[in-house]
């Protein structure tokens, strides 16, 4: 169940509208905004820029989450990624971010990306397209699918590195 008690977004029964690959990865989306605010949206700036254990800090996974998506959505709409998207993932790991400037731009990531995902044309999910500078191949769909599973990846670690940061005794 999530937060107040709904079952998870993929057992609402919404978006039916929406084909069913970009219906799950949509899903998964909503299920990281909930979740990241559920365990991660009470963080001082402090808690979420900790690093214990030299783990990642939440405020990377956030930034990682909202940057990744952009670019992994890029790929699968055919195209290269800029120098600001370059620059951008370079930053991911800079201290100091605020947990309400984070928060913001997570929201603003996922809230674009929903949009993105269901743009998708159903017939392209097996188009082929390319990732990274080494062009390596995969399908649109299969990129849709890396989209979902790289986004809960890393809410499932943000989630643990807050709950470490909470109770720094145990760790």
């Amino acid at each position: 169940m999530s937060e107040g008690g709904l079952p998870e977004p993929w057992l609402r029964g919404t978006l039916q509208e929406v084909p069913a690959v970009q219906r799950a990865v949509v899903h998964a989306l909503e299920l990281a905004k909930e979740d990241l605010q559920r365990w991660c949206g009470g963080l001082s700036d402090e808690q979420i820029n900790a690093r214990p254990g030299g783990l990642p800090p939440v405020a990377f996974h956030l930034r990682h989450i909202a940057r990744s998506l952009d670019r992994l959505l890029t790929y699968a709409e055919g195209q290269e990624l800029d120098d600001e998207q370059l620059s951008a993932k370079k930053a991911e790991m800079d201290p100091g971010a605020t947990r309400d400037n984070l928060f913001a731009e997570l929201n603003s990531a996922l809230a674009r990306s929903e949009n993105r995902v269901r743009a998708f044309d159903l017939g392209a999910l097996e188009q082929g397209c390319s990732v990274g500078r080494k062009q390596l191949p995969t399908s649109v769909g299969g990129l849709l699918v890396h989209v979902a599973d790289h986004t809960q990846r890393h809410v499932g670690q943000a989630i643990t590195t807050a709950k470490i940061v909470l109770r720094p005794a145990r760790w």
